[in-house]
């Protein structure tokens, strides 16, 4: 059966309580969704995505009073960056109460967690609890941000997809945990080490794909499209280079396209904000046009353009 796409919330809700997955939408990307007290369908999770058990998921929370049944610390530090990023682009890392499944947590005594910034799944969660997401996509792959994207990648596993629009931030949260005293960012997101630092103060960075798998998204590849992905800002020369080849372009900057080159912006205004927002978007768009290659500028590494450029060299292909 198809999955049906569908903005009943209710219909999502009663889907997950009687332990299925549902697409649910984010204001950063889509997510596979399961109720956290249905370890069948956290499992089912996995298998889907085809995602290592050693990947901890992301447990997702409406209000407050969730937060308490999902951790047993709540560390001074959390609580500030909660209070400036909450409904949010921001997942922490905390000690995990007993009763939350070790599949959610792949075996580890934290467990990562947010508060979305979407008034749908908001809803949703109110309705049926916590639930633990990771983005709507085969491990590795582009991560959703709209409802047929989801469908593309999960055409008949799924009963149903939450459609709540395109994504407003079109890019996964960022991730810290907490070392003592110190905020350590494990994953690069739509929160900046700017934002953050006006906070807290310092935080550390700790996102090298080397290091043991703590959070989500710390693979050496991931968020990869099928088509060879090259990151240069020398598109005349990798063009030239494979110019027998069917080449598309994703650029920042102003670029004017040679003949027979598909070139497409992130963003006309040279914004930021709007280029992260169209990362997903046109790196999916292209990867729909058959090319033997893409290439991807990169960013001004400050900012979200080094959050853009992380993601961009664990998609690279050369």
């Amino acid at each position: 059966m198809a999955a049906l796409i569908s903005k009943s919330i209710e219909k999502a809700a009663k889907i997950l309580n009687s332990g299925g997955i549902v697409g649910i939408p984010t204001e950063t990307v889509y997510g596979l969704g399961a109720s956290i007290f249905n370890v069948n369908a956290l499992k089912q999770i996995y298998q889907l995505k085809e995602r290592p058990s050693t990947n901890p998921l992301i447990v997702h929370i409406a209000n407050y009073e969730q937060l308490q049944s999902v951790v047993k610390e709540f560390p001074e530090k959390a609580e500030a960056l909660t209070r400036a990023f909450w409904p949010g682009g921001l997942t922490l890392i905390l000690p995990k109460n007993k009763s939350i499944s070790s599949v959610i947590s792949a075996g580890k005594e934290t467990v990562a967690l947010r508060m979305p910034d979407h008034k749908t799944t908001l809803k949703l969660i109110q309705l049926v609890g916590p639930v633990a997401a990771p983005s709507a996509n085969p491990f590795e792959r582009i991560s959703p941000t709209s409802a047929r994207q989801v469908a593309s990648y999960f055409p008949n596993e799924l009963p149903m997809i939450l459609d709540g629009g395109k994504c407003k931030k079109g890019l996964e949260s960022t991730i810290v945990g907490f070392n003592k005293n110190k905020v350590i960012v494990y994953r690069l997101g739509v929160v900046t080490i700017e934002e953050l630092e006006n906070t807290i103060g310092k935080v550390y960075i700790n996102n090298d794909n080397s290091s043991k798998t703590v959070t989500p998204g710390m693979s050496k590849k991931h968020y990869a499209p099928i088509t060879k992905t090259i990151v240069s800002k020398d598109f005349e020369i990798v063009i030239e280079e494979f110019k027998e080849q069917k080449i598309g372009v994703l650029h920042f900057n102003e670029f004017v396209a040679p003949k027979g080159i598909v070139a497409v912006s992130l963003s006309k205004k040279q914004c930021m904000e709007e280029a992260v927002s169209n990362l997903y978007h046109q790196l999916y768009h292209l990867d729909q046009l058959k090319l033997d290659y893409t290439v991807v500028e990169p960013l001004p590494d400050i900012g979200l353009g080094k959050t853009i450029n992380d993601r961009l060299k664990r998609a690279a292909h050369l």
